[in-house]
């Protein structure tokens, strides 16, 4: 039967978000016992150790409901940050703090500023609010930032600037960055994206916390645990912004958005500081080994300042993607973030990387 209950308007311009398949439902359809998953920019190793004995330290308090300030983790991470603990706010994943700015910020008409190929629940949560999507292109495959600010109108009032982008692996510089802050109108709030923050290592690579740091009162910069903390399970992000920016936020999100062991692992994971080195160091390695198997296959790549590359194909990326899916990689084709032709994949252990470069090599000569 069908539903004569009509959904609000805004959902008309969505695509769903499709995220990379699990390992286990490629079991389950390919009847494949030995699947690795390189598509959806997990961490390869285990999670950080303190975090995991913070969890398995509070199970037994799961009966209670968690902080709903999240008051010790949002302090640690002040701590960590230098900045005060009410320039902090903790989400569920960095995607939970995009939906609360959206849902806080955006009204019938109003504009919000993203690039094309670059991250799409930007797009989704914009949309769900009924805003118009104004879309900037990609220059050699990285944001523009000229060209984003040369789009803001009077009614823009979010703006999105991923950085290091995904799925690109490309960053914007300080100096780039530095203009653009000083070209956006007061009154249009921008967010920087920093999700691969902790991979990045370069001297250009603009450290955007000090516009919190001096007072600007519309720019928040986003971080999460997912990445380099490898606790992509537990859906651990936050933001850093002035407490005026947070505000409206506070009056819209969930009751008791972080659950009680994200709280405390995330609190665990910045004493890790091994950890943290560890996956830097091993992700490094892992990029350089994977642009050198690129390159002996004549593939072109983007260098990339993640923990992924995006690995250009051609016209027939998405069968590759499919025989390597055949071959039990998962890797993550680009038609959705409007890159046809290339695939992202996520740098994995040693062992994952010289799989998937074998069943790469396998799935070009059947192309041909």
């Amino acid at each position: 039967m069908t539903s004569l209950v009509k959904p609000q308007s805004g959902l008309d311009d969505i695509s769903t978000y499709v995220p990379g398949k699990p390992v286990e439902e490629v079991q389950r359809e390919l009847g494949l016992a030995d699947v690795i998953k390189l598509a959806s920019n997990e961490n390869p190793q285990a999670p950080a150790p303190k975090a995991v004995a913070a969890i398995q330290a509070a199970v037994a308090k799961l009966n209670f409901y968690p902080d709903g300030a999240s008051h010790e983790l949002r302090r640690a991470l002040a701590a960590h940050l230098g900045v005060r603990p009410d320039q902090v706010a903790v989400g569920n994943g960095a995607d939970g703090l995009i939906m609360e700015t959206c849902m806080a910020y955006l009204e019938d008409g109003d504009e919000v500023i993203v690039s094309r190929s670059s991250f799409p629940v930007y797009d989704v949560y914009a949309s769900a609010m009924r805003a118009r999507v104004v879309k900037t292109p990609l220059r050699d495959y990285g944001l523009d930032l000229q060209a984003m600010a040369a789009a803001i109108k009077p009614r823009t009032k979010l703006i999105f600037v991923c950085n290091p982008n995904n799925p690109t692996g490309t960053l914007v510089t300080a100096t780039e960055v530095e203009a653009f802050v000083q070209a956006v109108p007061d009154d249009v709030l921008v967010v920087f994206d920093e999700a691969y923050y902790e991979f990045v290592d370069s001297p250009d690579y603009p450290q955007s916390l000090r516009y919190v740091h001096d007072g600007r009162a519309n720019v928040m910069v986003l971080r999460t645990y997912s990445k380099v903390y490898g606790l992509a399970g537990i859906r651990l992000g936050y933001a850093i912004a002035d407490p005026e920016v947070f505000a409206p936020l506070h009056k819209i999100r969930e009751p008791f958005a972080v659950n009680s062991l994200a709280q405390v692992a995330g609190v665990a994971a910045l004493q890790d500081t091994e950890y943290l080195q560890r996956s830097v160091a091993a992700n490094a390695a892992g990029r350089e080994y994977l642009y050198r198997e690129f390159g002996r296959l004549g593939l072109s790549f983007v260098r990339s300042h993640t923990n992924f590359v995006l690995l250009s194909i051609g016209s027939q990326a998405a069968d590759v993607a499919r025989r390597l899916l055949a071959a039990g990689v998962i890797v993550r084709p680009c038609g959705g973030y409007e890159l046809p032709e290339c695939l992202r994949i996520t740098v994995g252990d040693p062992a994952q990387n010289a799989r998937l470069i074998e069943a790469l090599k396998a799935a070009l000569q059947a192309k041909r």
